[in-house]
Formats: structure tokens, C-alpha cells, sequence
């Protein structure tokens, strides 16, 4: 499958192993960041996993914040994105 993944600051760690276990599955992973822990915004990083799936490039995207729902409300944003929160 092919994936786009991304994350703000406070979910790096856990972003990089779901993109370890992905990969390991044999899934084709972009990882659009953040890929440290320095401050950002989340909206930029859902945008970015959104743009790839709306434009036919990803077929699911997977979105990590401190609480999820930060990149839920803006990935909805997004004509066709149903995002939820999933623990």
C-alpha cells in the first residue's frame, strides 16, 4: 500500500517506529515530517499528507499530534478526507 505519514513535534518518536513496522510490512511509506522534535505546526504537516492523497499520489495517510485532534479537524478539512481519531 502505498502510505503518506506525518506528525508534529510531539509525535516524532512514535512516527518513526509505525514507519519502521510499515516498512517491515512491506508498505511504501513518504514521511513527510516533521523529523525532529523542534516546534511546528501540525496543520502543515496534515496538509501535506492530505495534498498527496487527494492528488491520487498516497491511498491513506496516517496523521499524529499530542492529541489527535489537531490534525483531525484540519485534515477534514480537505474535500474527500475522512479522518478520525484512532488509539
Amino acid at each position: 500500500m502505498q502510505l503518506a505519514i506525518g506528525s508534529d513535534h510531539r509525535g516524532v518518536r512514535v512516527k518513526a517506529r509505525i514507519v519502521a513496522t510499515l516498512n517491515e510490512w512491506g508498505h511504501q511509506v513518504l514521511d513527510v515530517g516533521a523529523h525532529d522534535e523542534s516546534s511546528v505546526d501540525y496543520p502543515d504537516y496534515a496538509t501535506q499528507v492530505c495534498e498527496q492523497i487527494t492528488a491520487g499520489e498516497r491511498e491513506r495517510g496516517i496523521l499524529i499530534c499530542g492529541t489527535g485532534i489537531g490534525m483531525a479537524i484540519a485534515a477534514n478539512k480537505f474535500p474527500g478526507i475522512r479522518a478520525a481519531n484512532c488509539y
